[in-house]
């Protein structure tokens, strides 16, 4: 479990990002995050907060424009467009690869439990799952990939694919550059990630409480 849990940590350092790849390491995340099977442990939301945090208070060199301001609207294209080709991708998977997703045994690398929580999720809401999956961790990874099994109309999917990225990103990465140069927010970064996570995750734990 810490081989697990240690690089996840490492995701939530700015400074480890800025040293292992940067900006670029988020994009590749995001992407796995937002369609590819195994991507549902990865920290999305807290990460795309610190994103905002690096591009706010790191040295403009580190970056593409020396005024702080053009990187911000940058990278969130960049993220925007990981998170709608990781959609995308999802989408591919669960029209081409059906079989291996409705099925009743669990494998090592796919569990029925979250397959079933989004395709639950997928028939009460419709195709604004695909849009609001973005906010809830597991949910998001599969979304997508319901939606390839079901067969949703492209042009459907691709419009909620790319309101849920503008909502996501552009909120929470917004969020972590207006707080990024906060004295307190950076003296207590754990705790922001934390409220962080549970805001995000607050209706999967209500559904999971009050579901009858």
């Amino acid at each position: 479990m810490e081989a697990i849990l240690e690089p996840i940590q490492h995701l939530l350092d700015p400074d480890w990002i800025m040293k292992n790849g940067g900006l670029y390491l988020v994009l590749l995340i995001l992407f796995i995050e937002t369609g590819v099977f195994f991507g549902f442990m990865l920290p999305g939301d807290p990460l795309l907060f610190i994103s905002g945090m690096v591009i706010a208070s790191v040295d403009s060199s580190s970056l593409h424009f020396s005024n702080e301001f053009w990187n911000l609207p940058f990278w969130m294209v960049l993220f925007m467009g990981a998170t709608v080709l990781g959609n995308y991708f999802g989408y591919w998977f669960g029209h081409k690869f059906e079989f291996l997703i409705n099925r009743e045994q669990d494998t090592w690398f796919l569990k029925q439990k979250h397959v079933k929580a989004a395709h639950e999720f997928y028939e009460k809401k419709g195709g604004f799952t695909i849009a609001i999956a973005r906010f809830l961790p597991v949910i998001r990874t599969f979304a997508p990939i319901i939606a390839g099994t079901v067969r949703m109309d492209m042009k459907r999917f691709s419009f909620y694919n790319v309101l849920g990225s503008i909502l996501w990103v552009g909120s929470l990465t917004t969020l972590g550059y207006v707080l990024g140069e906060n004295a307190w927010v950076r003296g207590n970064l754990e705790f922001i990630i934390i409220g962080i996570i549970l805001i995000v995750t607050l209706p999967v734990i209500f559904k999971m409480v009050f579901k009858k």
